[in-house]
């Protein structure tokens, strides 16, 4: 079937044939699995939770994952940003959640103070999409490269087996497997054109995981354990509860989430290449504080836009939201039946370091050729991004950096990403806004020729 010509303007408006659409929106969906079972995984754990109910969660954080995937990619009025955009349960909120899901109030605690922020996130949603403005490239740049840098060590511990307390930590076997996924990965990207070429992430994982069989490293057992369907229960843990200490450090964890989402939603558009303004940013934010707010009602946590993600969209090309939002149905179907996600979830994390190299990186570059477009003569950009990338390196080189401050400041700054966003948007301000004073050489940074 021919699809209508689509806006060069809107190039993630573009159709595919439906094959190519769920093949390129499977390389998304197995791209980010890993990241969407990992809090329910730390949360249920922390609180307790017997194995089967540990499952439930993961199945509810599958479910409400694809829904909220839909959404983000395909919209409502006033809701969602209509970008290539996998929405997923973030991770930005693991360590408060484990921390009120390990008191008293438990597990019903975290999905109450959830509910409580998620609808704070969508009264503020206005006033917080206006900062677009002070996104200039300079910025968005710094943010972009961020992104990838810090997603770099999620491939490396997943090369070196996902699990630090296995005994094949950081196998031969381990590192070899990922390097096996890179290498097909990569003779994939060189020898192959058009469609399989763009396939290159899928294969690379598919070749890998057979090759993981082969060798004995892949565990297909648990395909059989557990129900076939299950539709999400509402309220399966019982009643939430309001906990106001719980509800202030969630708040505290949906400003960072709703930083990143922004981040995110620059860097797609970015690479996409199509018009992101304060209206598309704040329906961009409406839909994830919305599936925020409903998560916990099927028994998850914050979803919120996923950064490898974007990298995928940087690697293959293929900027249709069409193609996400198949690789949403596809999530929200997983979540409907276990059996499928169990099959998903048994791909050897090494195999899908190996992948996550290319994908990460490719983040990287894209922020740094957006970087190649800024100005760095007579003014301070130079120390702008010397600065930002710096606080947002700091808890990727040492995580514990700022475990000594108050709880919202690392809260905050533990996450590169928000570190990042926050200081290259205050120093662009400082800098680049208050014009009063400025002069034409201010720096000898600044005012340093390149390495050439």
């Amino acid at each position: 079937m021919k699809h209508p010509a689509h806006d060069p303007a809107r190039p993630e408006d573009e159709r595919l044939s439906l094959g190519k659409t769920y093949l390129y929106g499977l390389q998304h969906i197995l791209t980010m699995y890993g990241g969407v079972i990992a809090p329910p995984l730390i949360v249920g754990g922390a609180a307790g939770l017997s194995t089967t109910d540990i499952a439930i969660l993961v199945s509810a954080a599958l479910f409400v994952s694809g829904a909220a995937t839909l959404l983000q990619t395909l919209g409502l009025p006033y809701v969602g940003a209509k970008l290539p955009l996998v929405q997923g349960i973030s991770f930005a909120s693991v360590s408060t959640m484990v921390a009120v899901a390990s008191g008293p109030g438990g597990l019903n605690a975290v999905f109450g103070a959830i509910i409580a922020a998620g609808a704070i996130g969508i009264l503020i949603t206005p006033f917080f999409s206006k900062i677009v403005k002070f996104f200039p490239p300079v910025v968005t740049g710094t943010i972009i490269t961020v992104i990838g840098v810090s997603l770099l060590p999620v491939a490396c511990r997943w090369a070196m087996g996902g699990v630090q307390t296995a005994p094949d930590w950081g196998s031969m076997s381990n590192i070899g497997l990922a390097g096996f996924s890179l290498l097909v990965v990569l003779i994939v990207s060189r020898l192959a054109t058009g469609t399989f070429s763009r396939l290159s992430i899928l294969i690379g994982i598919v070749a890998g995981t057979v090759f993981a069989v082969c060798i004995g490293k892949a565990d297909f057992s648990d395909l059989g354990a557990g129900a076939f369907f299950s539709f999400p229960e509402p309220f399966a843990f019982g009643t939430p509860t309001f906990q106001i200490g719980a509800v202030i450090s969630m708040v505290v964890v949906i400003l960072v989430i709703m930083t990143e989402t922004t981040a995110d939603i620059l860097a797609v558009g970015e690479i996409v290449g199509t018009k992101v303004d304060a209206r598309r940013v704040g329906d961009g934010l409406r839909a994830d504080m919305l599936a925020t707010t409903v998560a916990p009602i099927f028994g998850t946590f914050p979803a919120s836009a996923f950064a490898q993600n974007v990298g995928l969209v940087a690697v293959t090309g293929i900027k249709s939201r069409f193609v996400v939002a198949a690789g949403g149905s596809v999530l929200l179907f997983l979540g409907l039946f276990p059996v499928l996600g169990r099959l998903v979830a048994a791909v050897p994390l090494p195999v899908l370091g190996g992948a996550g190299i290319v994908l990460f990186g490719s983040v990287a570059a894209s922020g740094i050729r957006t970087l190649s477009k800024v100005d760095f003569d007579g003014n301070l950009n130079l120390v702008i991004v010397a600065v930002a990338i710096g606080f947002g390196v700091v808890p990727i080189a040492v995580p514990g950096f700022w475990s000594a401050f108050p709880e919202w400041v690392h809260v905050v700054f533990d996450s590169g990403i928000s570190a990042a966003s926050i200081v290259a948007v205050l120093l662009n301000i400082f800098f680049n806004e208050f014009t009063k004073g400025r002069r034409s050489s201010p720096s000898v940074l600044a005012a340093s020729p390149p390495i050439e």
